[in-house]
Formats: structure tokens, C-alpha cells, sequence
């Protein structure tokens, strides 16, 4: 596997790692693609634009299939991070190695609006049988009846689908998703939540999830990340098994710890439910004696 490798001054260099060893006997067949290492690693990254440090020497690595998601408060660097591991940004010091075979999806779907949907998800491949490839991963994601259809006359979440389906078709080694649901409703984000794990379970790249959701960093990674000045300042195992609920006690505990990181007080025992049903259920219950009372949910 070829790599890119952005080295001091953000140079652009392609390099071949060195061949894995040979399987040892009694090891197990997937052993081989952990032993080829990590997907990203990253070494004393830093990024200035002037005399403003975005990255200050960030250390990272992302295992080949690991889902990891970022969280960190607007301006700490979050996208710059992301940039510079797609080669859209150089960095101004330390290395950087990633995958040549990665995708990124953004929270607008940017989808080109004369070229119909199967187009799009081509869009820049030189690939044989393209529009077959489309189809099928038009088919993944659940739009294979829209192959034709123009962006304008997508819904935002078929468009957002479209996206991934565009992603999907270079098979790559590394998705990197910047906020991809944020602009979409509840209920559409739940499906494009249940969406998202069923293609990494399936096609299992590395992936990295920026996102101001602290709910979906818990529900959907296998780590969370918080990015704060330039600097990680938590990187943090989410143990719990998939489907995950955030009505357990210790999805509370975490999302509990992860606000207080972001600098949001929150009391897990006085409690912020994130199950809607609940909350409607609860002021079903409310006397109306009591009068009224304003009830706020976290997004």
C-alpha cells in the first residue's frame, strides 16, 4: 500500500511502507492486517496560519478499522485536523502519514447540480463500468431507485446519501466525515446514524468523525477525541457494546464527562434525558396546576 506522507514544511512525499512480516504460526488471519499498522499516524503535527498555532504537536494514531470520533469547542482546530489529513492543507512541522485511498463527506453534501445522481458519485473516477459501480453503491445506501435523479429533487437526507455513496465507491482506507449530519432533521440523522455503522461494519475503513454532538461521538465511536487549542486534551475508550442507548448509566457517566471537557456543567444525577419519548411521556405527567414549564433538550 502506497502512502502519503506530508513531512516538515507540509511536503508532499509518496512512499512504500515496508512489507509486513510473515504471519507467525497459530496466528489468526485477521492478526495480518493489524500487524501492517496504524491507518493515520501523526507525529508532533503542527499547523500556523501567521503567528496563530491551529495544531500545537498533536500525536495521533487511528488503527485500520477503528471508528474515532473528535469533539472540541468551534475554532480549536477540529477541521484544520481534518484538512491536513485529506492533503487539502500542508502542516508546518512533524509528519504525517495517511492512506493514498481515502474519502471525505462534509455537512453540505456538495453534490454537482447538472449531473444526475449515479454522475455524482463518479464524479472524478476513471473507472470501469462506473455507472454499475455507482448503482451498487447507490444500492448500499439505500437509493439505487434515484440512480437518475437530479440533486435539486433530492431530500436533504438522500442528498447527504448520495455523499456517502460517492465516498464508498473509491473503497477507501480512511472516511473522514466533517459534521455530515448536522444539517439534517432528528429522525433522518437517527437513520443516518444506523446508516453509517452498517457501512464501516461492512466495508470497516479507518474513520474519523468530526462532530459538535457529544450523543453521536458516544453512539457511534470506538474512541472520542477532544481537540482543545490545538492540543488533545482527552482521548477516551467508549466501552459500551452496539446499539448503543443513552438512558444507561454509563452512556450518562461519559457524556457527563465529555460536556464537563467542553465546558458545559452537567449533572448526570439530576439528568438530561436524551430519549425525546421520555421527555414527552414526563410532561404528559406534569399537573397542570403547576403551570407552565420550559423544558429545554440537548442536541
Amino acid at each position: 500500500m502506497q502512502t502519503l506522507q506530508l513531512d516538515l514544511g507540509g511536503v508532499v512525499r509518496r512512499s512504500e511502507p515496508p512489507a509486513p512480516a510473515p504471519a507467525q504460526p497459530g496466528t489468526q488471519p485477521g492478526a495480518a492486517r493489524d500487524s501492517a499498522g496504524p491507518a493515520v499516524r501523526a507525529a508532533a503535527v503542527t499547523k500556523r496560519f501567521g503567528k496563530n498555532v491551529i495544531l500545537d504537536g498533536l500525536d495521533l494514531e487511528i488503527r485500520a478499522g477503528e471508528f474515532v470520533a473528535l469533539l472540541g469547542r468551534s475554532g480549536c482546530g477540529k477541521t484544520t485536523l481534518l484538512r491536513t489529513l485529506a492533503g487539502l492543507d500542508g502542516i508546518t512541522s512533524g509528519t504525517l502519514q495517511v492512506p493514498r485511498a481515502l474519502a471525505a463527506a462534509f455537512q453540505e453534501p456538495r453534490l454537482m447540480p447538472w449531473k444526475r445522481a449515479w454522475r455524482n458519485v463518479t464524479l472524478g473516477l476513471n473507472i470501469p463500468q462506473a455507472r454499475e459501480r455507482a448503482r451498487a453503491a447507490l444500492a448500499e445506501v439505500g437509493l439505487a431507485h434515484r440512480e437518475n435523479a437530479w440533486p435539486a429533487t433530492l431530500s436533504g437526507g438522500e442528498a447527504q446519501r448520495v455523499a456517502l455513496a460517492r465516498a464508498l465507491v473509491r473503497e477507501p482506507q480512511l472516511l473522514l466525515l466533517d459534521e455530515p449530519f448536522a444539517a439534517l432533521d432528528a429522525l433522518t440523522r437517527i437513520r443516518m446514524h444506523r446508516l453509517i455503522l452498517q457501512l464501516w461494519a461492512r466495508h470497516r475503513p479507518a474513520v474519523l468523525l468530526v462532530t459538535h454532538d457529544v450523543d453521536e461521538a458516544i453512539l457511534l465511536a470506538d474512541r472520542v477525541l477532544v481537540l482543545e487549542k490545538g492540543r488533545f486534551v482527552a482521548d477516551i475508550a467508549v466501552r459500551e457494546p452496539r446499539p448503543r442507548r443513552g438512558e444507561r448509566h454509563e452512556f450518562q457517566q461519559l457524556r457527563a464527562r465529555l460536556l464537563q471537557l467542553l465546558g458545559v456543567d452537567a449533572d448526570i444525577d439530576a439528568g438530561i434525558d436524551t430519549d425525546p419519548a421520555a421527555d414527552l411521556a414526563a410532561d404528559a405527567g406534569t399537573s397542570a396546576a403547576a403551570g407552565p414549564e420550559l423544558h429545554y433538550a440537548h442536541n
